[in-house]
């Protein structure tokens, strides 16, 4: 058994995530380009390098459109790994923290510190707090099963069902004004993006990448038994801790950014499962397919009906949803991995 403290991908991961790689990058020069103002990816190459003439199309890209995909790339790619983690953890596909809650907890936090609640704290940190309240009553409500089994999640659907709830009485009880500013915490959308939020997440997500370098065989061996996996070497309650612990952190973070999107958290694993060597648990493939993902779908939302502009959540909820009651519908002949 080697001591290294991460496992190198196979030819058939590496092709993987080198494919989802370009198509996020893809993904990333269409949302620059397109949009009320139309620019040429060679303009926008110009414009990102400080080397263009041309005054409008710097304003356009570096003050309109960079900032937004950015935040897209970065909450897309968080949402992603919290999901592929949680799934993981609890050897279940549905186990993301939209559906167990994680992301009405958060948003539910993040909107009472800007309606005026009394809560002086920033909505990252109240995001942050409602992301892990909502895991440790989950985590508490599921007993001796911990993130394992369907007790888990149905006991994280009632958490979520109740934040949702808390949610909209708080909204329904604050002037229109501070309503109107908490509204994109609610349906999830990359307007209310703040600076701070997206290095925070940025932080966050760097600190968690890292973590899980150097987690990923630990990880890969929460697939199997909980004999196989001791006999492996594996400590499986810090491993579970720590995982779980990571996906709160990226999970509230995202939230702060982009609101309760979290479809993505269901769909990018997926996607990274299909495509990489079976055996694995897909956490780069994972990332950058939720990268790409919401930087599409924002795209779609800002240029389908121009200047009527959808929140991202909307357009991942209508992609997501038939796929979810696919998931649920189809027989199941392969297991999460």
């Amino acid at each position: 058994m080697h001591r290294y403290p991460f496992t190198m991908p196979d030819q058939r991961t590496l092709v993987a995530n080198l494919v989802l790689l370009v198509l996020a990058g893809a993904a990333v020069m269409t949302s620059l380009s397109m949009g009320t103002v139309q620019i040429a990816p060679a303009e926008v190459i110009r414009a990102l390098t400080g080397t263009t003439d041309d005054p409008m199309a710097a304003f356009v890209i570096n003050e309109l459109r960079l900032g937004r995909v950015m935040a897209g790339l970065l909450s897309g790619a968080a949402l992603a790994l919290a999901g592929c983690l949680m799934q993981t953890l609890a050897r279940n596909r549905l186990a993301t923290p939209g559906i167990i809650g994680i992301d009405n907890a958060a948003t539910a936090f993040a909107v009472a510190s800007v309606v005026g609640t009394g809560i002086a704290l920033a909505p990252s940190a109240m995001a942050l707090a409602g992301a892990a309240t909502a895991t440790v009553l989950a985590f508490g409500l599921a007993g001796a099963n911990g993130t394992r089994g369907y007790r888990f999640i149905v006991a994280g659907l009632g958490i979520g069902a109740i934040a949702g709830a808390v949610t909209q009485v708080m909204l329904s009880q604050v002037a229109i004004d501070d309503a109107n500013a908490a509204y994109p915490w609610t349906v999830g959308s990359l307007n209310a993006r703040t600076p701070e939020s997206v290095q925070l997440l940025a932080l966050g997500l760097a600190v968690g990448c890292l973590a899980l370098m150097c987690l990923s065989r630990a990880v890969n061996s929460l697939q199997f038994s909980d004999p196989v996996a001791i006999t492996l070497g594996i400590k499986l309650k810090r491993t579970r801790l720590l995982g779980l612990g990571l996906s709160v952190l990226m999970t509230g973070l995202a939230v702060s950014v982009c609101g309760p999107v979290g479809l993505v958290a269901l769909l990018a694993p997926e996607l990274a499962r299909s495509l990489c060597r079976p055996g694995k648990v897909p956490l780069t493939a994972s990332a950058l397919a939720g990268a790409g993902f919401m930087v599409v779908a924002d795209l779609l939302g800002r240029t389908l009906f121009s200047p009527l502009e959808i929140p991202v959540g909307i357009i991942t909820a209508i992609v997501g949803s038939p796929y979810l009651l696919w998931i649920l519908l189809r027989p199941s002949t392969r297991s999460l991995t």
